[in-house]
């Protein structure tokens, strides 16, 4: 796959205030604010900056949490993960793995079949409905 990269300009012109904070600073939407969170339109959600497939809404549940979650990737080669040590706490970060967009964290306490929470900012997906 090959990566996109653009200056912080280019991405300024492309995205929301919004969308440019979370998926190019690393930001985080506020818990049920962003757009997806109760949303069960189905298709599959592509990351806002790149239009690479992310998550598809058959892998959509309900967290409790206030941002889109999701037990599975659409691919696992469409998502990088990196450790992410702010806030004190060790997490790990998801990242587009086209275009490095922030995306949201992926925790161990998800559903059947894979136990996986993908925790995602609405911001930083698009989705394609079906």
């Amino acid at each position: 796959m090959d990566k996109i990269t653009k200056t912080d300009v280019e991405w300024r012109q492309q995205l929301s205030e919004e969308q440019y904070r979370i998926t190019r600073k690393h930001g985080t939407e506020r818990a049920f604010t962003g757009p997806y969170h109760d949303s069960k339109d189905k298709g599959v959600y592509h990351c806002i900056c790149c239009d690479l497939p992310l998550f598809d809404s058959e892998t959509k549940f309900d967290s409790g949490t206030g941002w889109p979650s999701f037990f599975a990737p659409f691919a696992h080669e469409n998502v990088a993960e990196k450790s992410d040590w702010s806030f004190f706490m060790r997490r790990t970060e998801v990242l587009c793995a086209r275009c490095d967009a922030h995306l949201g964290h992926v925790f161990p306490d998800g559903p059947r079949p894979t136990g996986l929470r993908y925790c995602m900012n609405g911001h930083a997906l698009r989705l394609q409905k079906t």
